[in-house]
């Protein structure tokens, strides 16, 4: 195997599993793209179920933050490009914000491409014409 050639990238759940590995695994992975993944399941889950509340659920908010990529954000070294649109409502942008302060406070090389007025499946031409692919 060599470490220095493999990378790891996915959207949304995949973006999830993509800063994961780079989060418990930088020293496998070169580099990642995370787009519009979840960073941490506590603050991801009141979107899908109105009626959690970490502050009431404390065994479940332990095992939610521990199974997310930001409680395991001191080990990350791997440079990452994270790409979110920022009118998702699936993952809200404010996950992508969360892990990029994180970043920058553990000095990992990052790169973002934030798409205004984009929801999570990418659905404006100009965003996969233009800003991932190039000028097609």
């Amino acid at each position: 195997m060599e470490p220095t050639r493999i990378g790891s990238w996915g959207g949304s759940y995949g973006g999830y599993l993509t800063a994961l590995a780079l989060a418990r695994a930088s020293d496998m992975f070169s580099a990642g793209v995370d787009m519009h993944g979840v960073h941490d399941w506590n603050t991801e889950l009141p979107t899908f179920s109105p009626n959690y509340d970490p502050g009431k659920q404390a065994d479940v908010a332990r095992l939610a933050l521990a199974s997310s990529p930001i409680a395991s954000v001191a080990t990350w070294r791997s440079p990452v490009l994270l790409i979110h649109g920022d009118d998702d409502r699936n993952v809200p942008f404010a996950q992508t914000e969360l892990l990029v302060d994180a970043l920058r406070r553990q000095k990992v090389d990052f790169e973002e491409l934030i798409f205004p007025d984009e929801i999570h499946e990418f659905l404006l031409r100009r965003d996969w014409n233009t800003r991932l692919f190039g000028k097609c």
